[in-house]
């Protein structure tokens, strides 16, 4: 249920809505619009007869919602989100914002080296991740808190606010401790108690989608986190898996404007996960920014062939360069801009 207050309803008469749904036994969570505000209510309010709540001073009207997800739908915020990662980078904006780096942080040399590389090219956030949810438990696992630690020079040269990812509850304090944003791999899209976590750490979070799951399944993995109050989550298209081997999986470029239409959240694209494939990413990063996809994320090793993990998916320096010259591009074509780091961003 969505309760929208008059233009003209005071403050006592808001919170005379909040007190009259919380006598009923809900939780009233206010949305302070441009011009008025709104009342939604977090439960299950299916079989509740809201009638008397349209009567009380101050109330427009009360409208019924059957989505299962509430703060995550454009019923409830009509407004798209902006999440900052740092000063001046924002995702959710006007601009498309690049997330580059490697797989997995390997050295303090091939961070560093990588994340110059990226910014001199034009990203505008630093991925890489320090601990590894692998399918084999032979396959390389990440540094964990040193790969942190090297995430955190990387950002110390050159200004880059950091992206990595969480794999459960004390490597999310952790995370939060180095990183500007913690994400959430398509393997923990569901894993419930690690979305209440984080959405009580404060910090934004990148949700990727799950390997097997429906749009209403990702928005549903992000009400967790915003109903416990953080409301910085960016939503990720990473692909999902199907029955043709051709690639890696198949990369749901629909799911940008289907998000947009049903939520107010940032969205982004990783078409190296989506694909798998190095010479199919930069096709599908274009394709990304011309759906309307708020960020594109993808990733970048020195030597992408000696990587420790996800190799053949990765791009070498110069041919993401070459990626960011060709989305510059496309984003011209439709009206957009490829956002580009402040230059008093980096540290010495």
């Amino acid at each position: 249920m969505l309760v929208v207050m008059q233009q003209s309803a005071t403050a006592d008469q808001i919170d005379g809505v909040c007190e009259a749904i919380q006598r009923l036994g809900f939780k009233p969570w206010p949305l302070p619009g441009e011009t008025r505000t709104a009342i939604g209510l977090l439960g299950d309010d299916s079989g509740a007869d809201w009638s008397h709540i349209e009567a009380l001073p101050g109330v427009a009207n009360v409208l019924l919602t059957s989505k299962p997800y509430r703060l995550a739908s454009r019923d409830w915020k009509p407004e798209k989100t902006i999440v900052e990662l740092a000063p001046g980078v924002r995702v959710g904006g006007d601009e498309v914002v690049v997330i580059a780096g490697p797989c997995s942080v390997e050295s303090e040399a091939q961070i560093v080296e990588t994340a110059r590389a990226v910014r001199a090219a034009g990203a505008t956030a630093l991925r890489g991740g320090a601990f590894k949810p692998r399918s084999s438990p032979y396959s390389f696992q990440g540094l964990g808190k040193q790969g942190l630690e090297f995430l955190a020079l990387a950002r110390r040269e050159t200004g880059l606010p950091i992206v990595t990812e969480a794999m459960d509850e004390a490597g999310a304090e952790l995370v939060a401790e180095y990183a500007d944003c913690i994400q959430l791999g398509a393997r923990n899209m569901q894993n419930y108690s690690l979305l209440k976590f984080v959405g009580r750490l404060g910090k934004p979070v990148l949700l990727k989608r799950g390997m097997a799951a429906t749009i209403a399944d990702l928005l549903l993995s992000a009400e967790y986190i915003l109903s416990e109050g953080n409301p910085n989550v960016i939503l990720c298209e990473r692909g999902v898996r199907t029955f043709d081997s051709a690639t890696r999986n198949l990369f749901d470029l629909t799911a940008v404007p289907v998000v947009q239409k049903l939520s107010h959240l940032p969205i982004v694209a990783d078409p190296s996960h989506g694909t798998g494939l190095r010479d199919k990413v930069t096709p599908m990063a274009r394709a990304s920014v011309a759906a309307g996809a708020d960020g594109v994320m993808v990733e970048v090793h020195p030597t992408p062939d000696q990587a420790m993990s996800d190799g053949a998916q990765t791009l070498a320096p110069a041919q993401f360069t070459e990626m960011m010259r060709q989305l510059d591009l496309i984003a011209q074509a439709i009206d957009r801009r490829v956002a580009r780091m402040p230059e008093v961003a980096a540290v010495a």
